[in-house]
């Protein structure tokens, strides 16, 4: 299989790498590389490089070369891609892979540019890119190949993307260069203001995860942390629950709702019609916050709904825009 071209869709996002061939996702990776800093070589990616966030010597940095969604350092994404690529492929290779790459809405030609370069350089025979949102309704099998609208919402960990699609394109959209990160830093500062207490950002992700909510809970949960005083810098323990993360995270969650009504508003009144009628998808990692689809449904009074596949679909749906190449280039970034 290595001796021939694959074609592989890749979801580059901030937090993680996903790649699909066909309708499977193959690998799925941290987006987190750990660098010797005087000889600027990568020692490792993906999962190995997360294990050592916060763990390491001062010769190393464990860095994270996308930010809200976009190459922050290129270098360092170019050895990630070429790894990933050797991973999948093998070294044996004679065509390098066709590869279908996600960006967010409304990146510059410059930001394009970048994410093109990097995969062609890392081994790629043919790139092409794709927006998130139109990736992410492909593989959910919205019906945007018709004139009907479709709504969805892009969750993501770096950025927050609302778009509305019809005919393989994107009508009316808006990205939040704010995500998952943000609530994570939501909750440490909660955390700091009220119990004076310094927690990490990995802490505030396992909170948010384990008794997190966007919407008031019937069932209320709680937590023990350990964080740092801010006054003598001990170690000390504090008890969260499901309550105060919905208080901490109000602000960016308020910003996320903002930005969708704002496409609503720039969106034509007969699509407005078809997304009441079928609703909005909410997609990505953001998605499996519990009542989120609650919370969109109230704040923007048109039921929202959490897809099968919420994290996957990105990477699923830029594979089968490969597919559909012929079909929706003419409504892909140009590079």
């Amino acid at each position: 299989m290595a001796l021939f071209s694959r074609e592989l869709g890749i979801d580059l996002g901030t937090f993680f790498i996903r790649v699909a061939e066909g309708n499977e996702v193959v690998l799925q990776e941290p987006t987190v590389a750990a660098i010797v800093i005087d000889e600027q070589k990568m020692v490792a990616w993906g999962q190995e490089a997360q294990n050592m966030l916060g763990k390491v010597p001062e010769s190393l940095e464990v860095t994270r070369p996308l930010e809200n969604g976009v190459i922050a350092d290129y270098e360092v994404t170019e050895y990630m891609l070429a790894a990933l690529l050797k991973k999948l492929t093998g070294p044996l290779r004679i065509f390098g892979p066709r590869v279908m790459v996600t960006v967010p809405y409304g990146v510059t030609s410059v930001e394009s540019r970048a994410v093109h370069e990097a995969t062609l350089q890392a081994g790629g025979r043919e790139a092409y890119l794709v927006q998130q949102p139109l990736a992410a309704a492909l593989g959910v099998d919205l019906p945007i190949g018709t004139p009907s609208g479709n709504m969805l919402i892009c969750l993501g960990g770096g950025s927050t993307q609302a778009a509305v699609m019809a005919m393989y394109g994107i009508v009316s959209a808006e990205t939040l260069r704010a995500g998952g990160m943000s609530l994570d830093e939501a909750i440490v500062g909660y955390v700091r203001k009220k119990y004076g207490l310094i927690i990490g950002q990995l802490t505030a992700e396992q909170v948010k995860i384990r008794i997190g909510a966007a919407v008031p809970q019937e069932e209320e949960q709680s937590i023990e942390i350990q964080g740092q005083d801010q006054v003598n810098g001990l170690p000390r323990p504090a008890s969260l629950t499901t309550g105060e993360i919905v208080e901490a995270l109000r602000e960016p969650l308020g910003n996320i709702i903002d930005t969708a009504r704002r496409v609503l508003e720039k969106t034509p009144p007969e699509l407005v019609s078809d997304i009441i009628d079928r609703g909005v998808a909410l997609t990505g990692g953001g998605a499996m916050l519990r009542g989120i689809d609650k919370l969109m449904t109230k704040e923007l009074g048109i039921p929202a709904y959490r897809v099968d596949n919420p994290m996957m679909c990105t990477a699923q749906g830029a594979a089968r825009a490969l597919e559909m190449y012929p079909v929706i280039r003419r409504n892909l970034p140009a590079v």
